[in-house]
């Protein structure tokens, strides 16, 4: 049974049809939307600053989501894919996001909505990614526009499909 913990006076509070795997640890000051999915060793920490997540959130394996106490909290919105051993400090993440696996992403970094972090790269500090754009790298830097085909077929069917892949576990 996945840990779910109340820190500091806070308990995490979760939307119609989420999904948890047994091994998944979130604590603290968390609020996920309807449909979102926390897959095998995910931790998220709401225990120093907020945490809140939208609509068609899935947070994939090994990913670690966490702030900076009293300087940093974690947003992210509707129809986000956080691939897999992503760690995520204190950053706020708009809507159709995709962030490839083993990506960091640090603390007060903005990312676009309906853009793409490539896989492995480090969004520094600070950085303000484009709406609609790729970063890649280390550290991260734009390389090119998202093209609005890859927005509607890769960004919005990872997100309906690890909705139909928690399905298979209920």
């Amino acid at each position: 049974m996945a840990l779910i913990k109340s820190v500091r006076g806070f308990t995490p509070r979760f939307g119609k049809d989420c999904f948890i795997t047994e091994n998944a640890v979130i604590v603290g000051d968390v609020v996920a939307g309807d449909n979102c999915s926390f897959w095998f060793n995910v931790v998220v920490r709401g225990d120093v600053n907020s945490i809140r997540l939208g609509n068609k959130v899935n947070i994939q394996d090994g990913t670690v989501l966490h702030c900076l106490y009293q300087r940093s909290v974690i947003e992210i919105g509707n129809n986000v894919s956080i691939g897999h051993n992503v760690v995520i400090h204190g950053a706020r993440i708009m809507d159709n996001v995709l962030v490839g696996m083993g990506s960091v992403i640090l603390d007060n970094a903005e990312i676009g909505e309906n853009s793409i972090i490539a896989a492995g790269s480090v969004v520094l500090t600070g950085t303000k990614v484009e709406p609609g754009s790729i970063y890649a790298g280390v550290p991260a830097r734009r390389v090119k526009d998202v093209d609005p085909q890859q927005t509607s077929e890769m960004i919005n069917r990872i997100a309906d499909d690890y909705i139909m892949y928690a399905g298979w576990y209920r």
